[in-house]
């Protein structure tokens, strides 16, 4: 018995995976090389300028963000991940039973606790 010949790798649960992989790593690159040499190549000042939704540009590319705007994204990331916890809690809840309750309340008691310490510090009001 050969245990690294082809027929070991063809059996192997994971094969398909990773004949997967090659074949969108495959994709991938030609599609690369098609636009590279497909693709026009003529420069210009009006393509060089920064897109800003279709109207022209305005004032200085490196103006300076305020920190809340990214605070503000940042909490609705991770508020909305925790939240994405409650789906395969509802699905499961008659399965899970008392011990599921109690546990998904103490989830959204901490979250909710979380909340209201982020309400408080005036993390979500923008000026």
């Amino acid at each position: 018995m050969v245990f690294f010949g082809l027929d070991f790798f063809m059996t192997h649960p994971f094969f398909p995976v990773l004949v997967i992989f090659f074949f969108a790593g495959g994709v991938v690159l030609a599609l690369l090389l098609i636009a590279e040499k497909v693709g026009p190549k003529k420069p210009s000042v009006v393509k060089g300028e920064p897109f800003e939704s279709g109207n022209p540009p305005k004032g200085d590319a490196r103006v300076r963000f305020s920190v809340k705007f990214y605070l503000v994204a940042m909490l609705f990331l991770v508020f909305d991940i925790e939240v994405v916890f409650l789906y395969p809690w509802a699905i499961l809840f008659r399965r899970l039973g008392l011990f599921g309750l109690v546990e998904m309340g103490i989830f959204l008691f901490i979250l909710s606790v979380g909340f209201i310490y982020v309400w408080k510090k005036g993390a979500l009001e923008w000026e």
